[in-house]
């Protein structure tokens, strides 16, 4: 490996998914989640009788390993990280193990059905959610990393108490849903405003992707809801909503990567960077 490698990312990435998989798979083999609730049996897919009951919707879970993974590839190259997001150390390796993490914990609840399943598929998505609208809001306020990580577990403390109302909410179900896409909405209004403040310059082209991924991503998810679905099909909406989320989570570290202000005049450099 050649010296300008930073090899902390991919090892930090690749020591998460091989704990939280590990877990997952002695956790799910050993009851550890807890009994079958029928948590995430909304989501179409026929529960099963063997150890997974939902095997298309679990296993597709495995692409947001993989985004976290390539996530940790690039960000061990320095040169391929911009000149915005090296300002805040850690972070690309903080989204890359985030985004790892989301793949074992939505397995946990779709092969298990189980309460305390539900409550980790939810929780790493408020972290997904929580980490786009923390990052974007710190840039907008020219804050330092000290700021975000503040900011970030705020934002996913109040989607944990949010998600505690029980009442059903049409369209996303319950409050935790509806505070996952408010965070989303955020992030994306947002990185749009900062674009367009025009102090630092990013490949929209990979914003584009993420955003379109998961505007696709959502309809599938509604369609696969509402009459678009087979049962016993391993091929499931619910498996393609996790698919291209995971893609999403991949353009969206592009998009972070590809932030310069060097070439704008008069861009200069944020608090972060002091």
């Amino acid at each position: 490996m050649s010296a300008d490698r930073d090899p902390r990312p991919l090892v930090a990435a690749i020591a998460t998914s091989t704990a939280s998989i590990g877990l997952l798979v002695l956790g799910v083999r050993f009851g550890w989640l807890g009994a079958d609730t029928g948590r995430g049996a909304n989501f179409c897919e026929a529960a099963r009788t063997g150890w997974v009951k939902q095997p298309a919707n679990a296993l597709s879970n495995l692409g947001f390993v993989v985004a976290g993974l390539a996530i940790a590839w690039r960000a061990r190259r320095p040169e391929l990280l911009g000149d915005t997001l090296p300002r805040f150390p850690g972070l690309a390796t903080g989204l890359a193990c985030i985004v790892v993490l989301l793949g074992p914990a939505s397995a946990a609840m779709h092969a298990t059905q189980s309460s305390l399943g539900g409550l980790l598929d939810v929780t790493s998505m408020y972290l997904v959610a929580g980490f786009a609208a923390a990052y974007a809001l710190t840039r907008w306020w020219q804050r330092d990393s000290v700021f975000f990580w503040q900011l970030f577990l705020l934002l996913v403390a109040g989607c944990e108490l949010i998600g505690l109302w029980d009442r059903e909410i049409p369209v996303v179900h319950f409050a935790g849903n509806a505070a996952f896409g408010l965070l989303l909405m955020i992030a994306v209004g947002v990185e749009t405003r900062l674009w367009r403040r025009g102090r630092a310059r990013a490949d929209l082209r990979f914003g584009s992707a993420a955003l379109a991924s998961m505007l696709l991503a959502f309809t599938i998810w509604i369609l696969s809801q509402h009459g678009w679905c087979d049962p016993d099909s391993l091929l499931q909406g619910h498996a393609a909503w996790h698919l291209l989320g995971a893609v999403a989570a991949y353009f969206l570290f592009r998009l972070y990567a590809s932030e310069r202000t060097s070439d704008v005049p008069g861009g200069g450099a944020s608090p972060a960077g002091r």
